[in-house]
């Protein structure tokens, strides 16, 4: 069932991305609704900030605060389709699967996912959630948070996939710290018997941390060491990519 305020709402919006800009009059009409309930409409949608009014003419326009939500549905999509090519020539050279995660609450979303030629697992975790805990992209966005909301986090349940998931937030806290001072992150059989994977940063602009990428595969084929190396090149392509997302290296 439609719910009237919230139908007329949006038209509201809608017409000010069409035109741009309007008066109160102009909206009435364009809902066929008395310029007091259009009034009443507007100036609930500015009280938002959904809305804002040009003072000198008041006239009204799209509020910044539009952004935020335009800006979290833009950021997963522009990082998984950007992404995809770099997760393509990250797999063909590396032989491995690498992924390109997001926060969406208090879970990892997959949104890119390229499988190399030595890639053994066939599934394909494009749209799919996992454990911040578990993984070592989700390590990444863990360690990105506030305090305050990672501490939520941590305050919350940890279920357990395998024997080496760490669910203990006091065991957990140090290994996110140094996630952050070593710049990347791993997980070795945290999610699943076997598979190791590494982790880290991608950037947008000022030093928010808007994503994570990762490389996984077999625990007999990424050794400590190995997971090592991989980092670093991650690292640098993550750099490159952060770039083109308006990050500025300091």
């Amino acid at each position: 069932m439609i719910v009237q305020s919230v139908d007329r709402a949006v038209a509201v919006l809608e017409f000010l991305l069409r035109q741009g800009e309007a008066g109160i009059t102009e909206i009435a009409a364009e809902l066929g609704v008395h310029k007091s309930t259009a009034s009443r409409l507007v100036y609930t949608l500015q009280s938002k900030g959904l809305v804002e009014q040009d003072g000198e003419r008041g006239r009204f326009t799209i509020g910044f605060a539009m952004l935020r939500f335009a800006g979290a549905v833009t950021r997963q999509i522009d990082v998984g389709r950007l992404g995809t090519p770099l997760c393509e020539e990250l797999a063909q050279r590396l032989g491995e699967t690498v992924n390109i995660a997001v926060l969406d609450g208090m879970s990892a979303v997959n949104v890119s996912q390229a499988r190399g030629s030595s890639a053994i697992a066939a599934q394909n975790w494009t749209g799919q959630r996992t454990a911040l805990h578990a993984t070592s992209s989700g390590k990444i966005l863990l360690a990105s948070m506030t305090e305050d909301e990672r501490e939520e986090f941590l305050g919350g349940d940890l279920p357990s996939y395998t024997a080496r998931t760490i669910t203990d937030p006091d065991e957990l806290r140090p290994v996110l710290q140094a996630v952050g001072e070593d710049g990347y992150s791993t997980s070795f059989e945290e999610l699943e018997p076997g598979l190791h994977a590494c982790a880290v940063p991608v950037r947008g602009p000022g030093e928010s941390v808007i994503a994570a990428i990762s490389v996984s595969g077999p625990s007999y084929r990424l050794s400590n060491r190995r997971v090592r190396q991989l980092a670093r090149e991650l690292d640098s392509a993550a750099r490159e990519f952060s770039g083109r997302l308006g990050h500025v290296e300091r």
